[in-house]
């Protein structure tokens, strides 16, 4: 039974490991080289940035992006697909990962593996006891990798097997030049993302309310088996900056002095990413200050208000209205030096009968000629289809108008 159990594993983990290696970053780009290893860089994919400013900030950060969280669009970005190491800016996507599977509340047992994690340490014991909330604190707060490692072995009881979970969801958000070898960012030649890859994942995981509560909090205090443990944000953004909630530091000396950091102000929120920064934090406050003076967000159409009107043939009323299926906002420069363009692809006229909701066309918005967001045209009432003996009447109608000289 045991040697079964043993070959199922290996199965399991073969396939999985066929998976990742023919469908993760190794399968795309070239081989180029960085100062610390060879890493494999998709450059075909550009990032066009929104506007056109010539006063650009100045940075030492190797590679920096930022993007603006409710639109996904660029404000800046200096060398944004570069692969790099990331070291404990890893831990976004473990906590990520771990609370869209795991039950916060659920204790674990700390194994002696997690307890005897080199680097950053939360300095947990062997037996002692945790939920995942309390791990994510230990993560997120004060960058644990034994918290990081715990959290892997509750959800998948073996942190290679998480990792795989971690590269899967990179996959799905179309972090194309991201690999993770661990769940908290201890050295690997083979553990790397890029700018712009970590934005996403952040803009993904700020959407998550457990996450944006825990790498906002500056203090926050957890059992430990001796007394209480005192956790202190190291983020020093949340105590410097206006509206600053979130995210995570990182720093190995492959990676050098990382940082990535949110802010929100006026009802925008900004993630701004700096990788091997001279003065991490100052370059992000500079990135963050020129992307809120800089742009503003517009709606240009509204989810449940009227934006266009189709004909409706042979229907008891002859058009119905059409809305959005969603909110649909761009950033644009404040001084308006971006070209906006709305192209809508709808028919004049449909035949009845209509539903409410149905779709009847799309609405793709462009800035500086590159699409950035859309939406679906749907109608906002439904239209029955006349009855019989009146679309008899007028069939036979346009009939003879069509004989008539």
């Amino acid at each position: 039974m045991k040697d079964q159990r043993n070959l199922a594993n290996g199965i399991f983990i073969l396939i999985v490991v066929v998976f990742f290696y023919t469908g993760n970053a190794f399968a795309h780009g070239i081989v180029k080289p960085t100062n610390d290893v060879f890493y494999l860089y998709d450059d075909e994919r550009s990032v066009l940035e929104t506007g056109s400013f010539s006063e650009k900030p100045m940075l030492s950060a190797y590679t920096a992006v930022v993007m603006d969280a409710q639109t996904g669009q660029v404000l800046y970005a200096k060398n944004p697909h570069q692969p790099r190491p990331i070291a404990s800016t890893t831990k976004i996507m473990t906590a990520l990962v771990a609370m869209e599977i795991g039950n916060l509340q659920q204790v674990t047992s700390v194994s002696p593996q997690a307890a005897g994690v080199e680097g950053s340490s939360v300095y947990l014991r062997a037996g002692e006891k945790l939920s995942l909330e309390q791990l994510l604190y230990g993560a997120l707060l004060h960058s644990g990798n034994d918290a990081c490692v715990a959290i892997a072995e509750q959800i998948a009881v073996r942190e290679d097997i998480f990792v795989n979970l971690m590269n899967l969801k990179a996959q799905r958000l179309g972090a194309k030049n991201t690999n993770f070898c661990n769940s908290n960012g201890l050295p690997n030649d083979k553990h790397y993302s890029s700018a712009y890859d970590l934005a996403l994942i952040t803009r993904e995981a700020l959407k998550n309310p457990v996450f944006s509560k825990i790498v906002a909090t500056k203090n926050h205090t957890i059992p430990g088996s001796g007394g209480a443990r005192s956790l202190n944000n190291t983020n020093k953004m949340l105590w410097s900056y206006q509206g600053a909630n979130g995210v995570k530091t990182g720093t190995t000396n492959a990676a050098g002095k990382c940082l990535v950091a949110a802010a929100q102000r006026d009802g925008r929120q900004l993630i701004a990413v700096v990788l091997h920064s001279d003065d991490r934090w100052n370059e992000s406050i500079k990135l963050l200050d020129y992307s809120f003076s800089r742009y503003e967000n517009r709606l240009l159409a509204k989810e449940g208000e009227p934006f266009a009107s189709i004909g409706v043939t042979e229907g008891v009323i002859s058009k119905v209205p059409v809305t959005v299926n969603r909110d649909v906002v761009v950033t644009v420069p404040v001084d308006h030096s971006a070209k906006l363009e709305q192209v809508v692809e709808l028919s004049k006229e449909l035949n009845a009968p209509l539903q409410t909701g149905q779709v009847v066309g799309k609405l793709q918005v462009l800035v500086d000629g590159q699409a950035v967001t859309g939406a679906s045209l749907v109608t906002m009432q439904g239209c029955k289809q006349k009855p019989y003996h009146q679309l008899m009447w007028q069939r036979a109608g346009d009939k003879i108008k069509n004989y008539l000289p």
